[in-house]
């Protein structure tokens, strides 16, 4: 990513999660610029608007009221001006199913939310300091999930 700043969205609806992943961002001290949205209708209006800036990576938590992190990444897939967007499946969820959704549906890389501070921070860097355009030419469902 050339751009002096890398632009991040996190669609969650826990608070504390977002605060635990803001902080974890600002101890980076990568060139970020965060953005939060509590749920997925909020996520969606976000991304359509034409006066906020493209994120380069969607942190998108699965289990929101309104609209889940499923729907949201069905619409992001399937509208052409959101389809190229790099959405990181960030949940509690470690289930087999919705890793298996969450790939064929076109995300990314899915990450299970660590509980610990540092491992958040690692899984963060790992992910902010990606090229995500060698990651979705060649995605693969053995680098999918994100071990840290």
């Amino acid at each position: 990513m050339n751009q002096s700043k890398i632009h991040v969205l996190l669609a969650d609806d826990d608070e504390d999660d977002r605060l635990f992943f803001r902080d974890a961002i600002n101890q980076l001290n990568l060139k970020t610029i965060v953005h939060t949205v509590e749920d997925g209708e909020e996520l969606m209006v976000w991304l359509r608007d034409e006066g906020n800036p493209q994120p380069h990576v969607v942190f998108l938590d699965l289990n929101m009221p309104k609209k889940g992190g499923i729907e949201c990444l069905e619409e992001i897939k399937s509208c052409p001006k959101l389809k190229d967007l790099s959405v990181a499946i960030y949940s509690t969820s470690s289930s087999q199913k919705d890793i298996e959704d969450s790939f064929v549906l076109g995300a990314n890389i899915y990450i299970k939310k660590p509980n610990d501070f540092n491992e958040l921070k690692k899984a963060l860097s790992k992910v902010i300091s990606m090229n995500w355009q060698f990651c979705t030419s060649g995605l693969n469902k053995e680098s999918f999930i994100l071990n840290v």
